[in-house]
């Protein structure tokens, strides 16, 4: 099969799950003997703009022309089977899904956030969960400087959202989603179930898995609110206030939180904070865990984090919501806690960390749920099977037949 990737990179400054997806996506597609061209943007690139060039960009966020008549020259001349959408922010627009129109070529649509529905992609607000925007308009995002707390720079979204919420709901063939929590909400949100399914990410098998009880709790990920990073630490000195549980809390990551990290861990022999890991060292500090936190306080779409904890056999302490209630089997292969409470995740950590023996089964239990449902084998039939569904869509179509079943009534929208 031949697939073409579209891709805007996020800023390498902060760790990006979405960018690590696409990457091993890519890796896999191509090891199995699909031919895979990748058409990308990077955000890294901004910076080496002129100012004019800068000023330009929030222009670019809702449409960008130039994309447009490159892409689709290169799908006319190329003629692949599918082209894979990621994401589009902020400067390859939803003008590829025109390129793809032009030239004739079903689109998937890999949906990492909830972008179609709340302008950030969040669904939060303030630091607490936010639907103003679902199944209406953006305004409230914009009334509210939703994206990085500044009216300004929400509007782009805002008007990206509501000018081309048509064009994604008829232009994309099938929409992958990464849970079944976040086709749930989309669903509802009004998209059109037909074209929603749910392929859950892969991680590739480590080549480190734990092979003893481990050595810290790990906390792996950005350091923003919604990663519930303030919530770890309250939870953390409520436990150091006591006994401890007698291994350190190992925080790696980057983010706007760092700061406030660097000093909360600086002089404790309880916690360190380690900065921003490469992936190799990723892998070994996952094998080495007594446990992963991952105690978001937004709706995770999904939980990159859980599942590599899985891939090295390591049970997590979770969120009680959105993706990591279908990830996480609470008491099997590991621990969810009440979201938004530091007590909860407290008693969590203590209770996965005070049986040695129970802490091992529920790693063994992880690992057999990765290999059951997030390994690269499961990861590639998924995967195909979704382009083989879309292009049999397209071919339809083009012929004139009837709609394929699940097309739904995206177009009419």
């Amino acid at each position: 099969m031949h697939v073409v990737v579209v891709h805007n990179r996020y800023n390498s400054a902060q760790p990006s799950g979405e960018n690590n997806v696409v990457d091993q996506e890519v890796e896999l597609l191509r090891g199995a003997g699909h031919r895979v061209g990748v058409f990308e943007r990077r955000s890294d690139d901004i910076a080496g703009r002129s100012l004019p060039g800068k000023a330009a960009v929030p222009l670019l966020v809702p449409w960008n022309p130039a994309v447009r008549r490159e892409l689709a020259a290169r799908l006319r001349a190329e003629r692949p089977d599918v082209v894979h959408v990621h994401n589009v922010f902020p400067l390859l627009s939803p003008a590829v899904l025109a390129a793809c129109a032009d030239a004739g070529v079903p689109a998937v649509a890999t949906l990492h956030n909830y972008t179609q529905v709340c302008p950030p992609g969040t669904l939060r607000r303030e630091g607490r969960p936010c639907t103003e925007c679902v199944g209406g308009t953006p305004l409230p995002a914009v009334r509210h400087g939703c994206y990085r707390n500044s009216r300004l720079a929400t509007v782009p979204l805002a008007v990206s959202l509501s000018a081309n919420r048509r064009r994604w709901w008829s232009g994309v063939e099938r929409f992958f989603c990464i849970s079944a929590a976040q086709r749930d909400i989309l669903v509802a949100a009004g998209m059109p179930a037909g074209r929603l399914t749910v392929k859950h990410n892969f991680v590739p098998d480590p080549d480190a898995r734990r092979s003893d009880t481990g050595e810290h709790v790990l906390y792996l990920g950005r350091l923003a609110e919604a990663k519930g990073v303030r919530l770890l630490m309250a939870a953390w000195d409520e436990i150091a206030a006591g006994q401890g549980v007698g291994v350190p809390l190992v925080v790696a990551g980057a983010g706007p939180l760092e700061r406030e990290v660097t000093a909360w861990a600086a002089g404790r022999d309880d916690v360190r904070y380690v900065g921003l890991y490469d992936p190799e060292q990723c892998r070994r500090a996952v094998a080495r865990s007594v446990a992963v936190v991952a105690p978001s306080t937004w709706l995770e779409a999904f939980g990159l984090v859980v599942v590599e904890a899985m891939a090295a056999g390591v049970p997590t302490v979770a969120a009680g919501h959105g993706a990591f209630v279908e990830l996480v089997e609470d008491g099997v292969t590991g621990l969810l806690h009440r979201p938004d409470d530091s007590a909860s995740l407290a008693a969590c950590l203590r209770r996965i960390t005070a049986e040695p023996g129970r802490n091992r089964q529920m790693g063994l239990a992880a690992r057999r749920r990765y290999e059951q449902g997030f390994s690269p084998a499961v990861g590639l039939e998924r995967l195909l099977e979704g382009y083989r569904t879309a292009i049999a869509g397209r071919s339809a179509t083009a012929r004139g037949g009837d709609t394929p079943a699940g097309r739904g009534d995206g177009g009419r929208r």
